[in-house]
């Protein structure tokens, strides 16, 4: 007797019941879909990523359903399925919000205040790190980086930037986000949901107006130290948050009245230098006393 791939992924003892298929118009919208992702590459088996990608976008997070489907067309056994949709925190296995808010609490973020955004948005919106609003609008969940830390702290909405947040700013988000209100990432895309999200990054095209047109580009704050280097502006102008007091590059104080140089001149504020006890004459470092001194 003979099984099916999908069949040979069931664990052993207590075999799994069968998982409910897609209705019939939905399989074969989603093999012609299939079909086009698994042609772009010369292993079937390679397509399993952005397959995944397809069923979540289908039901908004990964099925038992979607994963028998990519192992029937992949020809995989569901194991092999499983072990990469459980691997990767892209695809989720329970149902989902419409928008995914991740707050970054790496390092940079969490001291710059993302500890204190994840912290008061969960009380704002009554929630725990990976659950749904009641409306099942957002679900929020903490993150590590997100290669943005020249704009810490940050939120991504989707995977859309929302930088330099407050604990208020993103309070505000989350808000409009459950109300319906118009939302605009910092940098890239419009903001869609999260199944729209899922089938663009299964490699199908963004057809909504002027979204190819604002994806990509780094912000100006990431572009400050590349054109330092290459010499193609003044050395940037430091801030000290705390103080109020500014600088230019040689040190000497700068005019407070002087009109403000543009995001694209010098880095943000919170990207100032602090004094260290090597950088700081107050409080100088000496070599650690000996037990007992």
């Amino acid at each position: 007797m003979t099984t099916s791939p999908s069949e040979r992924g069931v664990s052993l003892g207590m075999p799994e019941l069968p998982a409910p298929a897609y209705p019939d118009d939905v399989r074969a919208r989603l093999e012609t879909d299939a079909r086009e992702i698994i042609a772009r590459y010369p292993d079937s088996r390679s397509a399993l990523l952005p397959l995944l990608h397809l069923v979540q976008a289908e039901e908004g997070h990964v099925t038992r359903t979607g994963m028998q489907f990519c192992a029937d067309v992949l020809e995989l056994t569901t194991a092999e399925v499983t072990a990469v949709a459980t691997f990767y925190t892209m695809y989720r296995r329970r149902p989902s919000g419409d928008y995914q808010v991740g707050v970054c609490t790496n390092t940079l973020c969490a001291v710059m205040g993302g500890d204190a955004i994840f912290s008061e948005l969960q009380e704002h919106l009554g929630v725990g790190n990976g659950e749904t609003t009641d409306d099942g609008k957002v679900t929020l969940e903490h993150i590590e980086c997100n290669a943005a830390c020249d704009f810490a702290p940050v939120v991504m909405v989707n995977w859309e930037f929302f930088d330099n947040q407050t604990p208020d700013t993103a309070k505000r988000l989350v808000d409009d986000l459950r109300a319906g209100r118009p939302v605009e990432p910092t940098r890239g895309a419009p903001l869609c949901t999260f199944k729209e999200t899922a089938r663009i990054l299964a490699g199908f095209p963004d057809e909504r107006p002027g979204a190819v047109e604002a994806s990509g580009g780094a912000g100006p704050a990431s572009l400050v130290g590349l054109r330092l280097a290459r010499g193609e502006t003044a050395p940037a102008r430091v801030v000290h948050p705390r103080e109020g007091s500014s600088q230019d590059g040689d040190g000497a104080p700068q005019d407070r009245g002087a009109p403000e140089p543009s995001p694209s001149e010098h880095p943000s504020s919170h990207d100032a230098p602090q004094d260290t006890s090597a950088s700081d004459p107050a409080h100088p470092a000496g070599p650690a006393a000996e037990e007992g001194e």
